[in-house]
């Protein structure tokens, strides 16, 4: 099944980038794209795509205004917000609105796909450096969770390892360069991690390390 993207930016250029990136995967088909607020959400109603990708700072309306009509009038349309800007305050609105994902624009090609793939499929992904803010400001003045404690000490030191970078914002990439491994390697002890943990995803994994208490002094 082809996964239905509109994706609104008011640079052409961002437009251009992510409509030959998403157009050259298998499965994914780019059917609009909107320059402002205003067309993209008249553009979504219109098409009902699977997923719309939304800036935050657009004219007319922003992304986060769009992600609230769009989360609220079609369900079955995923929101990812892709922005130039971390700041915490449009994260922490982006997903009070309902957003599917947070990726910032440097995030690069591979996570832009991801991100796409996983709204479609009803899942999350946020940008790694997104993520690691979110997850400590969560656990500041917060006690150690027993029960994710006991989680990680189920794994493996290398996967201990393995899920503690994760939980600092490293990528696949990042943590094979880091711990020599190749980047099959690394793919097997996250998919053993997520097992293991019961995670669905890698927002997941990192959530239980981050609440496990684990960073805290890191």
């Amino acid at each position: 099944m082809t996964i239905r993207v509109v994706l609104a930016d008011d640079q052409e250029m961002v437009r251009i980038g992510f409509a030959m990136i998403l157009g050259a995967e298998d499965g994914i088909e780019v059917i609009g794209q909107a320059g402002d607020g205003a067309e993209a959400a008249a553009l979504i109603d219109r098409l009902r795509p699977d997923v719309a990708l939304l800036d935050i700072r657009m004219p007319r309306l922003d992304g986060l205004q769009v992600c609230r009509r769009v989360t609220s009038a079609l369900p079955d349309t995923a929101v990812v917000i892709v922005t130039t800007f971390g700041d915490p305050d449009y994260v922490d609105e982006a997903l009070d609105s309902g957003a599917s994902g947070f990726l910032l624009k440097d995030s690069g090609p591979s996570l832009l796909v991801a991100a796409v793939r996983a709204a479609a499929a009803g899942d999350s992904l946020i940008s790694p450096e997104v993520t690691v803010d979110l997850l400590a400001r969560s656990r500041r003045g917060r006690s150690a969770d027993p029960e994710a404690t006991a989680r990680l000490a189920a794994l493996t030191v290398r996967e201990r390892e393995i899920a503690a970078l994760l939980a600092r914002g490293h990528t696949n990439a990042e943590l094979a360069a880091e711990l020599f491994l190749s980047l099959s390697t690394v793919k097997t002890h996250l998919a053993s991690i997520q097992r293991r943990l019961g995670a669905r995803n890698r927002v997941e994994i990192a959530a239980a390390v981050w609440a496990s208490g684990a960073l805290d002094e890191s």
